[in-house]
């Protein structure tokens, strides 16, 4: 029974931190601009500097099964790759889909990561015997001969909420910050 309570409790104190009163959603919502700029045939500037060093894409891939809404832009349901770019000092988060970009969102905020965040929320994977012997190998060769250029890809996370008035926000955990975004699950 205890251990209920406690249950309870935590997740009571969980939904109290998810749920912030005193910031308003649609006041955001209405001050983001609609990004005006485009790329050179869809094509990301920097995603050579951020792949160059790794066998895969490095980006969080988003699963969206339901479309999504920002103002006059209306997110397809699909996979996309979701890339965080800065032009003209604001930030912005590419939706890229076979390696084209789809869409440009506006970031409202743009932060550093916690620390120790993807210790505690990036599950462990569960390696065999032999995949240790290996991945230790790699690790002693990475770091005693600098000539490797082994570089581990960014961790990145992702999370998404349902907020009140059919709001949905989207925080982006890429490296050291993460990126928050916001989205309407209806069309106005």
């Amino acid at each position: 029974m205890k251990k209920l309570f406690a249950m309870l409790f935590i997740f009571s104190l969980g939904l109290s931190v998810l749920a912030d009163d005193d910031f308003d959603y649609e006041k955001v919502y209405r001050e983001l601009p609609v990004p005006e700029h485009s790329y050179i045939h869809d094509i990301d500037p920097g995603e050579y500097y951020d792949t160059k060093d790794s066998a895969w894409s490095v980006y969080p891939l988003l699963r969206l099964t339901s479309p999504l809404f920002f103002k006059t832009i209306t997110i397809q349901p699909g996979y996309y790759l979701l890339t965080p770019r800065k032009y003209e000092d604001k930030w912005y988060m590419l939706f890229k889909e076979a390696g084209r970009i789809k869409y440009i969102i506006p970031v409202y905020e743009r932060d550093i990561t916690p620390m120790n965040f993807y210790d505690e929320n990036l599950p462990k994977p569960k390696l065999t015997f032999s995949q240790k012997v290996h991945l230790k190998t790699l690790d002693f060769v990475g770091r005693h001969f600098q000539n490797s250029k082994r570089e581990p890809a960014p961790q990145n996370y992702l999370e998404m909420f349902d907020l009140d008035n059919n709001f949905v926000s989207m925080t982006v955990y890429w490296g050291t910050h993460r990126y928050h975004m916001i989205f309407r699950a209806v069309a106005l």
